[in-house]
């Protein structure tokens, strides 16, 4: 069975490295997007039509469950993906995770783009699931971009920003970007002892296989890994071996 995830860069990297170590036996069809990367600041028709077309590819290619592990490409495409493709394909879109978060703590913040810090998406998440904890949102400027490229020198000013930002009394943090857990240990060691992070993608991965296991399939596949680049077949950057997730995907399947 082929699962196919797009997003516009390494976002994708936490969820696929998750779905390999539970289900090694899936074939795994990554779809980046560098030509058109970043999504977030771009218009929603635009990233509409984009991850559409990202979808046709892939479902041409034989995916029979599509994920898309991108907050941008969830929040703005997810609703047209799934009436794009009907019931038979499964479509499982991403969502921080701020409601673990406000249940097991009082105060949270939550690290995400200026874009998503700044939407109504956002606040209305925390709306929804904040449960009455204080939640603040953390604009973590130029995060993601470093990590897409593997700077790993504006990774750590990146962080070091967003910590300074982030309220004293936080023992909490959402990563409310997906390319965020790929340097969950460089965030955890600038924050003060004691701050738990929580991350989406052992969630969507578990949401993942729970539609593969309805759709009541026989899971063959050979473990592969394959990888689109704005459509056309390549292999992972560069920079995803900078990363274990992206070193994990790399290496032959078991």
């Amino acid at each position: 069975m082929t699962v196919a995830l797009i997003d516009s860069g390494l976002g994708l990297l936490p969820t696929s490295a998750w779905l390999r170590r539970l289900r090694p036996e899936l074939d795994l069809l990554l779809s980046l997007d560098p030509d058109g990367a970043p999504w977030g600041p771009k218009p929603a028709e635009w990233v509409t039509d984009r991850v559409l077309a990202a979808v046709d590819r892939v479902v041409g290619l034989g995916a029979e469950v599509v994920v898309l592990p991108c907050n941008t490409a969830s929040v703005t495409a997810l609703d047209e993906v799934r009436a794009h493709l009907g019931d038979a394909i499964p479509v499982i879109g991403t969502v921080p995770a701020i409601k673990p978060a406000a249940a097991a703590s009082r105060s949270v913040a939550i690290w995400a783009t200026a874009a998503t810090t700044a939407s109504a998406y956002q606040a209305d998440l925390i709306a929804r699931f904040g449960n009455g904890a204080d939640v603040v949102g953390v604009a973590c400027h130029g995060l993601a971009d470093a990590i897409d490229v593997g700077d790993a020198e504006s990774v750590r000013a990146a962080i070091d920003a967003a910590v300074a930002g982030t309220p004293g009394d936080c023992d909490a943090v959402v990563l409310g970007c997906t390319h965020y857990p790929l340097v969950a240990d460089e965030i955890t060691a600038r924050l003060p002892a004691g701050v738990t992070l929580f991350d989406s993608a052992p969630a969507v991965a578990a949401q993942t296989l729970r539609r593969i296991d309805r759709l009541g399939r026989e899971l063959r596949g050979s473990g592969s890994v394959s990888v689109l680049l704005s459509g056309r077949p390549g292999g992972l950057p560069a920079s995803a071996l900078s990363y274990r997730a992206g070193r994990e995907l790399a290496a032959p399947a078991r």
